[in-house]
């Protein structure tokens, strides 16, 4: 008898994702759907269950079902879907849902991401613990117990309702006419982006021509890895969407719940100038609807100082987050905010049962590109008015020292705040400057994301830091 991997080595605070083979076996994920299951209390219920084109995820997705229905929860498998697909599912019907993927992780790697009825995220502060715990000894005890009576299983393709759904948010038949590059990046955009930009799901045909790139469901990735955050993954969209003379390019992740942007140029549109574009049209949306009182759009502490000033300038109210995806789920429920932006290009929707979409912000965009005289890089430049560094990570053996040493150089010359790592904001209004530095919770790193109204006065207090950080 083999040994159980422990699986809190693989469990992370929002998913799970692991090794294929060492870490996440089919017996591994048949007691995670035991797990799952008994935790949520879903004996008696339906479930969905998800999965994206790596190689090993349709073996994992029906061994997750085994778990579930010995455990007394119907089945409905969605086959191949973006995550954002199981979260419509999860909202539309009402059932709790899990999806197998590793997002933009190499070929090596599989996960699962789980979330309560009405897309409700799990943490392992809300649930995924118990779940973890529940599986571990299911694998320790042996075969899973069967209920007296197990789930049933059955298939649904969601794909249709979901682009139907889109559409009626983001009415895109009026816009010009605009030629867009999708880098898919053999991930699951290749399957969403046809349906709701395209007319795959037998939708209307919208005044758009979609250029593809690598669209092609591959889970070997064998053009660039799917995680546009990294530059490298950008260039054959940059160069694709010069070639072509387009209008901007898209960028999807491997399971097509992030969208990145490029201009005409070929330039990068940081997530925050998407984040304060879309905050803006959805606070004039909900106004031209007769929504009265508070309203509400969430940013997390790294986003640009644009995004804030932007909802405070549209008449509602900023509400600053930690970054992390179930966190900012949680707030958005609890708060009633009607849209969230993160500097990862994660865009949360009220509208979307308060799940991330990034599709959805894609379309936002594009809509409001497509009423806009100008390219899309004067567009980005009235959401970029501050000069930004990305995230820049250390490997620092003694996170604590770097840390207090940081503390000790600034002290007195800002304002210090800790909701998130270490935040320090100074300078005059017109001269300001702010820079944020989180310890990573996995790994020996330190993040630094710096922003400043100068690129000169950013350069300095990044380099400044980092000094710091790697003294």
């Amino acid at each position: 008898m083999t040994t159980a991997p422990d699986l809190s080595s693989f469990i992370k605070a929002y998913d799970v994702r692991g090794l294929v083979g060492s870490q996440l076996t089919d017996e591994v994920v048949e007691a995670l759907g035991a797990g799952f299951v008994d935790e949520i209390a879903a004996a008696g219920h339906e479930i969905v269950v998800g999965h994206d084109m790596r190689d090993s995820s349709p073996g994992f997705a029906a061994a997750f079902a085994r778990g579930a229905q010995a455990r007394g929860a119907s089945v409905a498998l969605l086959g191949l879907c973006s995550t954002d697909e199981t979260y419509f599912a999860s909202g539309h019907d009402g059932v709790a849902a899990a999806m197998f993927t590793a997002s933009h992780n190499p070929a090596t790697y599989n996960g699962i991401k789980f979330c309560r009825a009405g897309a409700q995220g799990i943490s392992l502060a809300t649930g995924l613990s118990g779940i973890r715990d529940r599986a571990q000894a299911y694998l320790a005890d042996g075969p899973i117990p069967v209920v007296d009576a197990p789930g049933t299983l059955s298939h649904r393709d969601v794909l249709p309702g979901y682009a139907a759904y889109l559409r009626e948010l983001v009415d895109l038949s009026s816009v010009r006419p605009l030629r867009v590059v999708v880098d898919a990046g053999n991930g699951m955009g290749g399957l969403t982006v046809p349906a709701v930009l395209g007319t795959a799901a037998g939708l209307p045909a919208l005044p758009l021509e979609i250029i593809p790139l690598y669209f092609e469901l591959d889970g070997t990735f064998p053009n660039h890895e799917a995680n546009p955050l990294e530059p490298a993954n950008l260039v054959d969209l940059q160069k694709a969407v010069l070639e072509h003379g387009a209008d901007l390019g898209l960028a999807f992740d491997g399971d097509a719940d992030r969208c990145f942007v490029v201009d005409e140029l070929g330039q990068p549109v940081t997530p925050s100038a998407v984040a304060a574009i879309v905050a803006l049209r959805e606070i004039r949306r909900v106004r031209a609807a007769g929504e009265t009182g508070d309203i509400r759009v969430i940013h997390n502490l790294i986003t640009s100082r644009v995004v804030p000033e932007t909802i405070t300038a549209a008449g509602a109210i900023p509400v600053r987050t930690h970054v992390g995806h179930s966190l900012i789920k949680d707030v958005m429920r609890d708060s009633g905010a009607i849209f969230g932006g993160e500097h990862s290009a994660h865009y949360y929707f009220r509208d979307f049962w308060g799940a991330d979409n990034g599709m959805l912000a894609a379309m936002h965009l594009i809509a409001q590109f497509g009423q806009y005289d100008g390219p899309m890089s004067e567009l980005a430049a009235e959401f970029t008015p501050y000069a930004a560094s990305g995230e820049i990570n250390s490997t620092v053996d003694d996170v604590p020292a770097a840390y207090t040493r940081i503390v000790e150089a600034l002290q007195g010359r800002g304002e210090f705040d800790e909701l998130d790592g270490l935040t320090v904001t100074g300078g005059a209004p017109d001269g300001f400057w702010w820079f944020n530095v989180r310890p990573s919770n996995t790994e020996p790193l330190l993040r630094l994301n710096a922003e400043a109204a100068t690129a000169e006065t950013m350069a300095a207090i990044r380099d400044e830091v980092l000094g710091l950080i790697r003294a």
